[in-house]
């Protein structure tokens, strides 16, 4: 077998891509990939770019972190948050980058600024992944 599922979970939303080949996750110490029969487990991810490839074809997604567990080569990814490049909307993260700025400025607390910037970051992330 030179393929596996994935199901991608969101609080949201579900979806399921079959005959995949090859994923690239963004984990906390840095991406890594994922082939057909990969050792089994779970892995933590970080903000960033989900890089599927299925039929020879790339497709990106922008999450927001959350956890991938890989067992009996099927993987599912669980995520706060998922979007293919092309449903991101880049205004309203472009958007969301001016008023993560605006607001360091502010600096009401240590936990805004956590907030703050972790909201710049995922921003940013969707931009990125809205140019692939």
């Amino acid at each position: 077998m030179n393929s596996f599922n994935l199901e991608i979970i969101t609080p949201i939303k579900s979806m399921v891509l079959k005959e995949v080949s090859y994923l690239r996750c963004p984990g906390l110490d840095g991406a890594f990939g994922l082939m057909p029969k990969h050792q089994e487990g779970i892995f933590a991810l970080k903000v960033g770019e989900i890089k599927v490839t299925v039929n020879g074809k790339e497709d990106f997604y922008s999450t927001g972190g959350g956890f991938a567990e890989i067992l009996d080569n099927n993987i599912k990814i669980l995520v706060e948050s998922v979007e293919s490049s092309s449903e991101i909307d880049s205004e309203r993260a472009q958007n969301a980058i001016d008023r993560a700025n605006n607001r360091r400025t502010e600096k009401n607390s240590k936990h805004d600024e956590i907030r703050i910037e972790n909201s710049l970051m995922r921003a940013l992330n969707r931009i990125k992944v809205s140019r692939r």
